[in-house]
């Protein structure tokens, strides 16, 4: 922990600093809203804690706190400790969120992922961050050393997300907060300079000595010989930054206007791209994938997702792995899937009126009627089940044709190849009463005046299963 020099608090430094931070979160925030701080702890989070509940009754929003803690040092009990008590003094609540990381594409992006989430769960209109200017290079030079386009130089935006519409008190949160980085025109050194004035304490966190993470190594190794040659590329670099994020902008209201009219219901026509130059589809593209909240793929893999895209043959299956989600064509439209193939499902019907299917992403909604649905004369008692595709179905839906393959069934009905697998299916016994998207089994469906049950899957739905009636 970090002691300091008590020094008055109406020095220039510190006073031109809360004037900086409260006009930019004029810009930033209405009256009302609510704002939580990312409080880790160490100087800058601390300085901007200071800062907003200094501003909180002058600017007229609530402010709270939430700490982070990622359980990767053996003192991360003593930063919450140190969170609560500086919390507790100001009279600012605060949570403490505990976090696994996922060290699979390593610790720094586990830990920054994991933190991400956690903050993006909090209910609140917006998430203040402590990145500085400092920080702000840090990532521009990080982004160019890993080949980033525009939008990845453009490195950390002033404000992340869409502001809710109304902030007042009263009104509920935004679904998802929006991220504001007050101090991102703020060095280091002012901050410091602010600490110090103000008289905060701070914990440092030991791992920012570690020079095998590469953002410590560019600040303590690389920075200080830029710095001898250049002594303003803070500056500089931070207006590269903001040009570049300019230009991102740009590319942005080019997509949708390529885009106008061939996005619709999460799905994207392929001729859009199709008639548009290589750069433009490929920036179309990356539009679409961004509109999902997808972190975007390498140059490599976007090339090749657009290369099968527009070149594989029309009845070729394009599927292209995009981390989290897969690119899949059908019927001349490209769609973002997500989710792995659900196993094998047997579930008994026991007379809910709707059964949660998290496997399949829905749920499925039995209402009772009477001349329509599934004739509960026709079960002969027999349990209905719940399952999906096992392969060599078959189902009777018109009783002037046959009985057909559920395969034939589900491509006449023009149902994605990804879909089809996660559609539930009825059961009585071995035969297949009803599938979803396709309708009942002639043998099973009820005639007038019969008790009957009305499945209807709704995909995406969070009801949880209810009680039979």
């Amino acid at each position: 922990m970090a002691g300091s020099r008590k020094r008055s608090s109406t020095s220039s430094p510190a006073a031109s600093l809360v004037e900086h931070v409260a006009a930019a979160l004029a810009g930033m925030i209405a009256p009302g809203a609510r704002v939580v701080l990312a409080l880790s702890g160490g100087v800058d989070s601390v300085v901007l804690l200071d800062l907003l509940h200094r501003l909180r009754g002058r600017a007229r929003f609530a402010l709270c706190a939430a700490h982070v803690d990622h359980g990767l040092s053996p003192r991360s009990g003593e930063w919450a400790s140190f969170c609560r008590r500086t919390c507790r003094r100001l009279g600012v609540p605060l949570r403490v969120v505990s976090v696994r990381v996922e060290r699979g594409g390593g610790v720094e992006a586990g830990a920054r992922a994991a933190r991400y989430a956690a903050l993006g769960r909090q209910r609140c209109d917006f998430v203040a961050l402590a990145h500085h200017r400092d920080d702000q290079v840090e990532t521009l030079l990080l982004q160019l050393l890993r080949g980033a386009g525009v939008k990845g130089l453009a490195a950390m935006p002033a404000v992340s997300g869409t502001p809710p519409a109304a902030t007042r008190r009263g009104h509920g949160a935004a679904a998802v907060p929006v991220f504001i980085r007050p101090l991102l025109e703020v060095t280091r050194e002012e901050i410091l300079a602010y600490a110090k004035a103000r008289g905060l304490e701070w914990v440092d966190d030991e791992s920012n000595a570690e020079l095998r993470f590469r953002r410590n190594y560019l600040r303590h190794r690389v920075l200080p010989v830029i710095a001898a040659q250049f002594p303003g590329y803070r500056a500089a670099l931070a207006r590269s930054a903001r040009h570049l994020a300019e230009a991102a902008a740009l590319l942005d209201d080019l997509a949708a206007a390529d885009g106008a009219g061939a996005i619709d219901a999460g799905a994207l026509r392929v001729e859009a791209l199709r008639r548009l130059p290589p750069a433009r589809a490929r920036n179309l593209l990356r539009h679409f994938i961004a509109r999902a909240g997808m972190d975007m793929p390498g140059a490599a893999r976007l090339g090749e997702a657009l290369r099968q895209a527009l070149g594989a043959a029309k009845d070729a299956r394009v599927a292209v792995e995009l981390g989290e989600r897969t690119l899949c064509r059908h019927e001349g439209r490209l769609y973002l899937v997500g989710g792995r193939t659900p196993a094998p499902l047997a579930l008994e019907w026991r007379g809910e009126r709707a059964v949660a299917l998290a496997a399949l992403g829905g749920t499925l909604h039995m209402r009772r009627m009477r001349g329509r649905g599934v004739s509960l004369a026709r079960l002969r008692g027999r349990p209905l089940s719940i399952g999906v595709r096992r392969g060599g179905e078959r189902l009777q839906v018109d009783s002037r044709r046959p009985r057909r393959t559920l395969k034939n069934l589900l491509q006449e009905a023009r149902v994605p190849p990804w879909e089809r697998e996660r559609l539930p299916l009825l059961y009585c016994g071995h035969e297949l009463v009803w599938a979803a998207g396709i309708g009942i089994a002639c043998a099973y469906r009820a005639r007038a005046g019969e008790q009957a049950v009305m499945p209807e899957w709704r995909p995406d739905d969070t009801a949880r299963t209810l009680p039979a009636t």
